[in-house]
């Protein structure tokens, strides 16, 4: 029932400001993250402050109670000592496993778990908050691994530096009283000592976090490597390139060993130098006790649990310095993982930002200017575009031309650098993109699903969606006949079969229809068709058509397709060439008009039905 309470202290998702970027410090970030447990971390303080001072007071005990046994007399032991050996006893057995206990359960049961997850938590959302760029430009497997040993790493620098470096710091300060209370001499020794370890864990601590900052960097790189194959690994087969990415991940394994032995031959140097202080500690340590006890200036006892003190500094040296060791391998993966994580996001609401109202979806653009960060040319220029409420119109243009990114600017996946975009009369910079983006749907050429069942992937932007609500759009969508064939490796069936990743496990043509019936679940006011049936053969998109037709009806329309029939029906055409507006009308008037899309159309008509056939095609389809 304790331990229940206790658990439940500590809430790995507390709500907090999840779009505040974090300090690009060391001490900053982890502090950052560390602040909604300091309580927790400062009650493990005190309880790791209590369970220390009783270990060192063991060995005090240790020599009072042999100077005990050399000065008491036998007879009347119990009636003379016995309350201060109870008392020691007292000590001994029950405080001693209390303050232990204390200390293991907060340490397991209230912070260690608790506190790894929720700053794994809060990393993540940090993380998902930046703009589709930062995800295009690293590895998803790095980017991954990053945020998920941030969270061991910031813990263990708190809780290892509690109750490692605080128990050397005990020992240390009662070793040194024990010995400057019998003689200065005996305290020379051990200060002599703490002054060489201070100057060699100086030495140590700045190369060892040098190093391991690129030993975690080469880690992530290997990982990331790795999940790249795992990711792309149909292509890696379709091309036979086994080989070369056993050689790519076999170089990164490389890469990361040689980084690994730089790193522990700078521990193996160092651990020979402690190694060295502590022979001489024990020796130089040994020799006073024994001048000392020759003129009688101390006795067994303190000479005895001095001694113990001394070896229990030494054995606990080493431990200390592996677990700096440690702290900075942690302080190299925090680095790490700041150069991914510590970054502004690109994209942000403004503080004062509204929710997107859709009354019906007139979309402006006005003067709007882009580019991809190439500064020679521009991907958008002096835009201006008006697309009415209910208007359907389509985008036309060869690769590269400039549409996808049109779509991608109304999203606000990119923020524009001049001008401006409005829907309704609102400037989509100034509502949420939470808000902005609800109302789109839309239906992307490369068509991605997510690790899950195909019900959760068709809810996706309705996830309240009743079982009937789902299975109405898979049938509009022609998915339901493939749907029910579906069994994956656990035996899941129909909506319940789980797709892989990135769906995988299901055809272009399937994983299109999936994405096309979340859209139709969805029902959102504005509607984006990039390349939705590119995927499909001539049957099932004629099937679909209707379906689209249907979806379509009431929606403000943004449609791009190279395949030109599929919108050739539309309300408006807009020909785009460099990012500009060459031409816009009616495919009937574009066709006589003889520009551009006259020319893409009669080359695509050409193409696919023969010279004649074309002829006859584009101009049936003009009149």
């Amino acid at each position: 029932m304790f331990l229940d309470w206790l658990e439940r202290r500590i809430d790995p998702f507390a709500a907090f400001e999840d779009g505040r970027m974090p300090p690009k410090t060391v001490t900053g970030f982890s502090g950052f993250y560390l602040k909604p447990v300091r309580a927790a971390l400062a009650v493990l303080f005190v309880v790791a402050l209590v369970a220390g001072t009783v270990e060192a007071s063991l060995y005090l005990l240790m020599g009072w109670f042999i100077d005990l046994l050399n000065t008491a007399d036998r007879a009347t032991f119990w009636a003379d000592h016995g309350t201060k050996v109870m008392l020691a006893g007292g000590l001994v057995l029950v405080v001693r496993p209390i303050t232990i206990w204390l200390h293991e359960i907060l340490s397991n049961q209230l912070i260690v778990p608790q506190v790894t997850n929720q700053i794994r938590w809060r990393t993540h959302l940090y993380t998902l908050g930046h703009s589709l760029s930062y995800f295009q430009a690293d590895f998803a497997g790095r980017l991954a691994n990053r945020v998920v040993q941030v969270g061991p790493a910031v813990r263990e620098l708190a809780v290892v530096f509690i109750d490692t470096l605080l128990y050397v710091a005990i020992y240390a300060v009662t070793a040194v009283g024990l010995f400057g209370s019998i003689s200065l001499w005996l305290a020379l020794p051990v200060v002599l000592w703490v002054v060489a370890y201070g100057f060699l864990t100086r030495w140590f601590v700045p190369r060892a976090r040098k190093r391991s900052l690129v030993t975690a960097d080469t880690r992530s790189a290997l990982i990331g490597r790795i999940v790249d194959s795992y990711t792309n690994i149909l292509t890696v087969k379709l091309f036979a390139r086994d080989r070369e990415e056993r050689a790519a991940v076999r170089d990164a394994v490389d890469v990361h060993t040689k980084a690994y032995l730089h790193q522990f031959r700078l521990v193996s140097s160092t651990t020979t130098a402690l190694g060295i202080l502590n022979s001489l500690l024990i020796v130089s340590t040994a020799g006073v006790c024994l001048a000392l006890w020759q003129r009688g200036g101390m006795t067994t006892g303190e000479a005895a649990a001095g001694l113990a003190l001394v070896l229990r500094l030494m054995a606990m040296s080493g431990w200390v310095m592996q677990t700096v060791r440690g702290i900075f391998e942690n302080v190299g993966v925090i680095q790490e993982s700041m150069q991914t994580i510590a970054r502004p996001h690109a994209i942000t609401d403004r503080p004062d930002a509204g929710t997107l109202a859709v009354t019906g979806g007139d979309i402006r653009f006005e003067d709007v200017s882009f580019h991809y960060g190439r500064d020679d040319s521009s991907i958008i220029a002096n835009l201006d575009l008006h697309i009415r409420a209910g208007e359907k119109v389509g985008l036309v243009g060869v690769s590269g031309a400039g549409k996808t990114t049109i779509t991608a600017l109304l999203l606000r996946l990119h923020d524009i650098e001049s001008g401006r975009i409005r829907i309704d009369g609102q400037d989509i910079a100034n509502v949420s993109q939470e808000s902005l983006r609800s109302a789109i749907a839309m239906v992307t050429q490369d068509t991605s699903l997510l690790h899950r069942s195909i019900r959760d992937n068709i809810a996706y932007g309705r996830p309240d969606a009743t079982r009937a609500e789902v299975e109405r759009a898979a049938r509009l969508a022609q998915a339901d006949g493939f749907i029910a064939d579906l069994v994956d490796h656990k035996g899941r069936t129909g909506y319940d079969a789980q797709v892989g990743e990135r769906g995988v496990k299901l055809s272009g043509g399937q994983r299109q229809r999936i994405a096309i019936a979340r859209v139709i679940l969805k029902d959102a006011p504005i509607l984006i068709l990039d390349e939705a049936t590119s995927a499909l053969d001539s049957q099932v998109e004629a099937a679909i058509q209707d379906s689209l037709d249907t979806l379509m009806q009431g929606k403000t329309v943004l449609a791009i397709a190279h395949r030109l029939s599929t919108i050739a029906a539309l309300d408006r055409l807009i020909v785009i060439e460099a990012g500009r507006i060459v031409e816009e009308g009616t495919h009937a008037s574009l066709i006589r008009s003889g520009g551009l899309y006259a020319r893409l159309w009669q080359r695509q008509s050409g193409g696919f039905l023969g010279e004649a056939a074309g002829t006859s095609s584009y101009e049936d389809a003009a009149e």
